[in-house]
């Protein structure tokens, strides 16, 4: 069966943008909603998706940090090449250890991060999603069980040296924390079993802004953008960017 694949989005919606950036193994489905919501209350959203990202598995053992970091610049370039000068910039997940690395490595005019790790303490729970869901999708494929389990085996056996790699980003990010000054707004659901959720009270600590804030939501899991609490997370989040001081 062929799976139909996703694509990045723009959403027209006003003079003030959002790049919204999607997690790990996800793709730009992971914010669609975030975005149209932000569109109908008058922002333009952009989502990219990562090299390797929003396909077969496979494409991932050809992907680097690297690569999805040089993604983000592209998609930042986009907004700015349609126009927009002030872009704020909201990340679920990798998209959020994106968004702060983006955050002090150029101007944004705010940030939020949504459940995002900054401790590379978690590359089981990484490796376990990573099978799950490449098993999930070739399932959607319509391969037989034994086709599954040899591509399966193959896949976790090449892609040691991309979560190698994705841990250099996590820790790169960690340790630049503090060198960002942008307004932000970090969420994180209470019940994220995929990383350890003291990465938000981390960044919360760590960023150089007073202007930052943090909210737990209790009844969310680790892609909170999708999940019970959603509502609420939309209106918080353009609550957040109604507050910022846009020209």
């Amino acid at each position: 069966m062929k799976i139909k694949q996703p694509q990045p989005f723009t959403f027209e919606g006003g003079d003030r943008a959002v790049l919204l950036l999607h997690g790990f193994t996800g793709h730009s489905a992971d914010v669609r909603m975030l975005g149209r919501f932000l569109q109908k209350h008058g922002y333009t959203t952009h989502a990219p998706i990562y090299a390797g990202h929003g396909r077969e598995f496979e494409a991932l053992l050809d992907a680097r940090p690297e690569d999805w970091w040089n993604d983000v610049q592209e998609a930042l370039n986009h907004l700015r090449e349609l126009g927009y000068k002030e872009i704020a910039v909201a990340g679920l997940s990798l998209g959020g250890v994106l968004g702060l690395k983006t955050a002090y490595s150029a101007p944004v005019k705010g940030l939020v991060t949504m459940c995002s790790p900054v401790f590379f303490d978690n590359e089981k729970q990484l490796t376990k999603t990573f099978e799950f869901k490449a098993r999930q999708y070739k399932q959607l494929e319509g391969k037989d069980e034994e086709t599954i389990e040899k591509e399966i085996q193959e896949l976790l056996d090449e892609s040691k040296e991309m979560f190698t790699e994705l841990g250099g980003l996590i820790n790169e990010v960690h340790d630049n924390i503090d060198q960002i000054y942008t307004p932000t707004f970090v969420v994180q659901g209470t019940q994220d079993d995929m990383i350890n959720t003291s990465s938000a009270d981390y960044i919360y600590e760590q960023v150089e802004t007073d202007d930052k804030q943090i909210k737990w939501y209790e009844n969310s899991g680790h892609v909170i953008t999708m999940d019970k609490e959603k509502e609420e997370l939309h209106e918080d989040i353009l609550q957040f960017l109604n507050s910022l001081d846009w020209s």
